[in-house]
Formats: C-alpha cells, structure tokens, sequence
C-alpha cells in the first residue's frame, strides 16, 4: 500500500495532476470558506456552555471562545467530505493520467457528470454522517488522550477506502462485479483509507492527500487485477 502512494506522489509534478491540483484546492477552499461561514453565523451569540448547563471560565468571552473553538472542530470534521467529494469531480482525469503512465493497456470508461456528482455526494455524506454517529464517543474517550484520534482514524478509514475504491472501479466494472471487487478489498482499501486519513490530519499534506490518494486507489484496483 505505501507503494501505491509512493507511486501517487511520484507522479504530483504531471501536467495533469497538476491541472486538477490546482482546480480541486480551489474549489475545497471556496466550498470550506463558504461552510466556515455558515458555521460562524450558526454560532453567532452563542454560548455553547450554557447547552450542559456549565459556566464558561472568562464568562461571556468565554463562552464565544467555546463557540470558536466547536467551530473548528466542525470544520476539522468537514475538511476530508469535502476534499473527497471535490476529487471525485475531477478523477476521470485523475485516473487517466495514472492509466496513461503507468496501465497504458487499461480501458476504463469516462462516467458522466452526473454519475460522479451523485459518488461525490454519497461519499461526503457518507463521511459526515460516520463521524456525527462517532461523535459522542469522540467525547467519551477524551479521558483516554489518545483515544479519539485512533477512533478517528478507523472510522475514516474505512469512510475514505469504501469512496476512494469505488471511485476507481466504478469506471471499470459495474454491477454485481463492482460490488464483488469491493466486497473482496475490504482489508485492502481499509489501508488505503488509513493512510489518507493520516494524510488528511498533516497541515499542507491534507491539501494534497485527495489527489494522492485517489492516484493511489488506482494502483491499487490495477495490482489487484493483475
């Protein structure tokens, strides 16, 4: 699997992978600006510590410290489904590009843009509602330090594999033998999901980890095939 992403980035300095670099930090950027946005009126004139009935330590200050913070921790949550639904977009070129260099004999079949709207979609909301579902537990294991960031990880791990390996084969097999592929790489495309969460939570990497990882599924589906 390090293989795989070492392949990806490997090939970052491409023309065309550079072209949907700079297409995609855009579009994430605009999209991420325009949710911490909404997320700062939500919270205008708030005190979430009045919601557990607590007092906040520096009073009202305080309580719009709180209200800051639970912001960006909503868009900490928000970067990696919109970062994965924005790549799905552009992976046609993506997977081209990888195809052309490395799998010159590979067929695989443009979807259309409506087809990709729709995995980009499902991919986002699948992430959001994954971490929503985890996150009292998130809260729990605070106590333990570490625990939240190893829920963290497996949780998208496994959000990020199912959306990043679909997103590939998708444009290879159909049907009943997408869903075979997918049933017999769990374990593969769990790693996979792994390593670009990891990717995700790194300053700068994260801005490159949509694109890496979506190079890296691809050889991923191809060493598989083969």
């Amino acid at each position: 699997m390090l293989r795989a992403f070492l392949r990806a980035a490997g090939q970052l300095g491409d023309r065309a992978f550079l072209k949907v670099l700079a297409k995609s930090i855009l579009l994430t950027l605009f999209l991420f600006a325009a949710a911490a946005g909404a997320i700062g009126w939500l919270l205008s004139g708030t005190d979430p510590c009045s919601l557990v009935s607590a007092s906040c330590p520096l009073g009202g200050s305080g309580g719009t410290a709180v209200a800051l913070l639970a912001g960006l921790l909503g868009l900490w949550f928000l970067f990696p489904a919109i970062a994965i639904a924005v790549i799905g977009l552009f992976s046609d070129e993506i997977v081209d590009a990888v195809e052309a260099l490395h799998y010159p004999r590979a067929r695989s079949r443009p979807l259309p843009f409506a087809r990709s709207l729709s995995l980009s979609l499902r991919s986002a909301g699948r992430i959001l509602l994954w971490n929503l579902l985890a996150a009292p537990f998130y809260l729990l294991l605070l106590v333990t330090g570490i625990g939240p960031l190893l829920l963290f990880s497996a949780v998208n791990a496994l959000a990020l594999g199912r959306d990043l390996g679909e997103m590939v084969a998708a444009r290879h097999l159909q049907g009943a033998a997408l869903e075979r592929w997918l049933a017999a790489t769990r374990v593969q495309r769990a790693a996979l999901g792994l390593i670009s969460t990891w990717l995700f939570l790194i300053p700068f990497a994260n801005l490159l980890a949509p694109l890496v990882s979506a190079a890296a599924a691809t050889h991923l589906f191809h060493r598989d095939q083969r």
